[in-house]
This record gives structure tokens, sequence and C-alpha cells, in this order.
């Protein structure tokens, strides 16, 4: 049987990657560092993934785990077998991991000259390479030599809605039907992985883009302008007319960008508008506020959902005033639980709105967007 190595063991790495792996024939062992979570997966060797709305559930076997702060020795034993290495952990996490990585590559590498691909498929642009950059500078000049040759990073793009839960199954995990997960055909070294559930594609930044500025886009967007509402949840903001309509104009603005950056077929791309829609209106996938809204500093950088699609409409000739609405509103969001929040809202007091625009988005001073931005706020 085939071995992969999954870094994450939480909800989202045992309700998506893990369980696509696990259909595709992979012997998966999960890699955390939460004790009671790793000795649960091993006590059981099973658990179930159940789609929201649906009675079934979905049984995945043969899995185990490691708890990478106390067995180094197993992880790396894995890391020297694996087929697959994937993540699941969070952007901000990869550092952290990538030593262990390191160091399981460089035992590999005396005993096993087979390919391996290692995918970070976090929320990110870019994530695996941003890992393999970490791994490497945990490498000798050597080793590096040798993984060149023989580990890929491809990239990838990930999306399905995992909301927070609490069940009283151990292990159960309940996720929504959608599934997306991209990855770059160019990445890959040695022979590519069948997997069901994984799309290899030519053009991930299409992809990647699609995915940002109209899920992620589109969910941030609903957030920032529910939270000046005092709207606490997704699901309930998606009933507020106001929200939607203006939730859809931002997406009529980033999909006339995609379509025409990318030529992508305007047909399939509005439906996938719609399906993004229909996806924040289901309750059962509903999430806080302030959660989908959290990081206002990362989330208003110049390369990310809400700067980046209006900054290249500005390029195109074309004035983007619906998401020019939500950074305004993102500039404002002063959840008092959230550091960058805080953080955001600290530098306006201290600065001013106006030098905070810049700030935060990068957007030059004076220029059409930054004009547009203020006149909203």
């Amino acid at each position: 049987m085939k071995k992969a190595v999954h870094f994450g063991a939480g909800n989202i790495g045992r309700g998506f990657i893990g369980l696509l792996l696990n259909k595709a024939g992979y012997q998966v062992t999960f890699v955390d560092v939460a004790a009671p979570l790793v000795d649960d997966i091993n006590n059981l060797g099973k658990y179930n993934v159940q789609i929201f709305g649906k009675e079934d559930k979905i049984e995945v076997d043969n899995v185990s785990a490691i708890n990478s702060d106390k067995d180094l020795d197993a992880l790396l034993d894995a890391i020297v077998k694996a087929d697959i290495v994937t993540t699941a952990i969070g952007p901000n996490i990869l550092k952290f991991i990538a030593p262990n990585i390191a160091k399981g590559l460089t035992k590999r590498l005396e005993t096993n000259q087979t390919p391996l691909n290692i995918i970070a498929c976090e929320n990110m642009v870019g994530g695996s390479t941003v890992l393999k950059n970490f791994v490497y500078e945990n490498l000798s000049d050597e080793v590096k030599g040798k993984v060149d040759k023989l580990i890929g990073f491809p990239d990838a793009a990930v999306d399905r809605i995992v909301p927070a839960q609490k069940n009283d199954e151990k292990l159960l995990v309940k996720v929504e039907e959608f599934c997306e997960w991209d990855v770059d055909s160019k990445g890959f070294v040695g022979e590519k992985p069948q997997i069901n559930g994984m799309t290899i594609v030519d053009n991930l930044s299409a992809y990647i883009e699609r995915k940002l500025f109209t899920v992620n886009t589109g969910h941030a967007s609903i957030a920032y302008l529910a939270y000046q509402k005092g709207i606490k949840d997704i699901s309930t903001a998606m009933r507020d007319e106001n929200i939607v309509e203006m939730a859809r104009r931002v997406w009529k603005e980033t999909g006339t960008l995609l379509i025409d950056k990318y030529n992508f077929d305007p047909e399939v791309h509005w439906k996938y508008v719609e399906t993004a829609e229909k996806r924040f209106a289901n309750p059962y996938l509903s999430d806080e506020v302030t959660r989908v809204a959290r990081g206002p500093k990362r989330k208003l950088s110049p390369k990310d959902r809400l700067v980046s699609p209006a900054t290249q409409l500005i390029e195109r000739g074309k004035t983007p005033e619906a998401l020019a609405t939500v950074i305004a509103a993102a500039l404002k969001f002063d959840f008092e639980g959230d550091p960058e929040a805080v953080e955001v809202q600290k530098y306006i007091k201290d600065n001013g709105i106006e030098s905070a625009i810049a700030h935060f988005t990068g957007v030059e001073e004076g220029s059409k967007l930054y004009q547009l931005i203020r006149d909203k706020i």
C-alpha cells in the first residue's frame, strides 16, 4: 500500500486531504503536536467523515498518527518511506515543520532515491514554494543538490469549508460536499499521483486567483459588511439583501477581471460564483463573522483578496466601486479579540485614516484607487 505523510490532523486535514488520500489507496500517517488527538487516531485507527445534510458517513481507515514533539525518529522514518507528503496546518506554521522535513529528507536520500512530492495544501498563494524555501534553509549544500533532482514542491490551490464544530463521536468531522484541490503540473518530480479529487493543471495561477478573488474575496466582503451591521454569522448575513447585493457587485468586478485575464468561459465562471454564494448561504457551513474577518492586516495587503483585484481593475481602466467599499469596511473592523484588528485601529488612531490607507493597502496616496477608498470611508 502507498504511504502518505500528512502534517495537520485537525478537521481540515482529516476531512479533506486525509480523506482524498485514503480513498486513493494511501495509508495515511498524520503528524501533529496535539497529544490527545494523536492518541485518539492511534487507538481507533480510523474515523468518519460526514457531508453536512447527509446521513451516511464515509469511513477513513488505515490511519495512524505521530506526535512530532515526542517521536521525531518515527517522523523521520515515515518521511523516508513516504510516497507523498502533504500539509494542512495553516500558513504561519510551515516554518516550524520545515526543520523536521529537512531532517527527514536528509535521512531519506541516504537510502531511498525514489522521487517524492511535498504539497502544502494551505489557504495561501505559493504555499509549497514557501515551504520549500523554509526547508532549504535547513539543508546542507550537498543535500540541496540531491533534493533539487528528487523532491518536488508543486504549489496548490485548495477549497473546502470545514467550519468549527463539536461532535459527540470521537474524530468525526463534518464537511461541505464541495471541494477543490488544484496542483501545478510543473512542480512535480517523477510520476504524478492519481488521486480522485486532485486536479493537475498547467496554469495554477489562474485557479489560485479564481478561488482567491471569488471565494476568499466574497467571504471577506460579506464578513466586513456584516460586522458593520452587528451581524454575528455568515448565513444570517446572507439573508440581508443589501449585503448580498454588495457581494454580487464585488463578484461582478472580480469576475470581469478573471474572465478578461485568463479567458475563463463566462458561463462556467458565473456558475462558479453562484456556487460560492450558495455555499455561504448554507446554514450548516455558517461561520462567525469575526472569525472570517480576522487578520485584516493580511487581507488588506497589496497581493491579497481585496486590494489585488481592485488594483488590477484600475490598471485595466475599470472603477472597482464595490471592492473599494469593502476595503473601507475592512479598515473599520475594530474587533478587540483580533490582534491584527487592534493593530490597524491603533495605527489609524495614531496616524489618521488617510495614512492608514496607504500603509496597509500599499495603494499610492492620491491615486484613483486611494481616492475611491477614502471616499467610501
